[in-house]
């Protein structure tokens, strides 16, 4: 695997600056009834593959996924050449100054003929998350030193200064559906990695009002439900709960057994999807390119570990009867 970078796309943001992020909304579509097809026009859950041609959304996820994996292979062999390789691939996103990414998010998810960037272009960045993971097991390698530590802590500070004080960031911020969950998450998992423990903190409070606008009483999640692929969204936005419930527990914050006014919270909705995702009960919503049960997988088996249930573990053995992804088990001791 070659070093990954933002300058490795062939398109150039308005900032005319290549080390900007930059990608393109993907549910939204050339318009044939227009002479030049602008605007764009959205077909949730139809994913335009013209956006493709701008790298920066695949690079970042390649990057996430090589260093999560790297990392763990030194901290468990103690081979010092998966060390060297996940620290030459963080410095070049991050660090070296001819190949770094701006810390910010200007120009995520534009739709052309409308806008340059949106908010929700920030739900990119979520494997920035398992990449904070990666850098922390890294540390006391050789490789690793903490001189690149400290770098590495200050590019995400400031990136989580632009996602607080943008419009961008305060637009996502603000959201009311998976997009504000995620926002979240990543905010507080920035905040921890960059020592920022009293903004962690109330970021993590937060969790609570969005367990109350986005759960109800007996565990629906309106939002998702109105998708065009209610079942993944569903599931996608659990992920991002389990992740910010975890993430707050290092603040002090319990969001696992945090109940709304309608006393409902993450178990509520994630007890309402269970026999859906596992396909034991017939899904009524909305699902338009079918659903993957590898997505639900890892929450199945982290809700055992949360919450003491076998019957969850029993629950996994219907998608996986033998054994799942090592890199998705080994986190939670199976």
């Amino acid at each position: 695997m070659q070093p990954l970078s933002v300058m490795d796309k062939g398109s150039t943001p308005v900032s005319g600056n290549k080390h900007d992020y930059m990608s393109q909304a993907p549910y939204f579509w050339y318009d044939s009834t227009k002479p030049n097809g602008l605007p764009y026009i959205n077909r949730d859950g139809q994913r335009n593959p013209e956006i493709t041609r701008i790298t920066d959304h695949d690079n970042l996820a390649q990057l996430g996924n090589a260093v999560q994996a790297l990392s763990l292979a030194w901290y468990l062999t103690r081979d010092s050449k998966y060390a060297e390789k996940a620290a030459g691939l963080l410095q070049h996103w991050f660090l070296d100054s001819a190949t770094k990414m701006n810390p910010n998010l200007d120009y995520g998810q534009a739709i052309p003929g409308l806008n340059n960037g949106r908010g929700i272009g920030i739900i990119e960045t979520i494997p920035l998350i398992s990449i904070a993971d990666a850098a922390r097991l890294l540390e006391g390698s050789p490789a690793w030193p903490a001189s690149k530590s400290q770098a590495l802590q200050t590019w995400y500070a400031q990136y989580l200064h632009w996602m607080l004080t943008s419009k961008n960031g305060m637009d996502e911020h603000a959201a009311t559906n998976n997009h504000g969950t995620w926002y979240l998450a990543q905010a507080v998992d920035i905040a921890l990695f960059s020592g920022d423990t009293a903004k962690a903190h109330s970021l993590a409070e937060e969790g609570k009002a969005k367990i109350e606008h986005q759960i109800a009483a007996d565990g629906k999640m309106s939002r998702e439900l109105a998708r065009t692929n209610a079942l993944h969204y569903s599931t996608y936005n659990l992920r991002a709960f389990f992740i910010l419930a975890r993430l707050a527990s290092h603040t002090g914050v319990d969001l696992w057994n945090y109940n709304s006014t309608q006393h409902a919270g993450i178990r509520t909705a994630f007890d309402w999807l269970v026999p859906y995702a596992v396909g034991s009960r017939k899904w009524e919503y909305q699902e338009i390119s079918g659903y993957n049960k590898d997505d639900f997988y890892p929450l199945l088996l982290q809700a055992y570990g949360v919450y003491h249930a076998p019957a969850y573990l029993t629950s996994a053995k219907l998608i996986h009867p033998g054994r799942g992804n090592a890199l998705t088990e080994l986190p939670w001791g199976l």
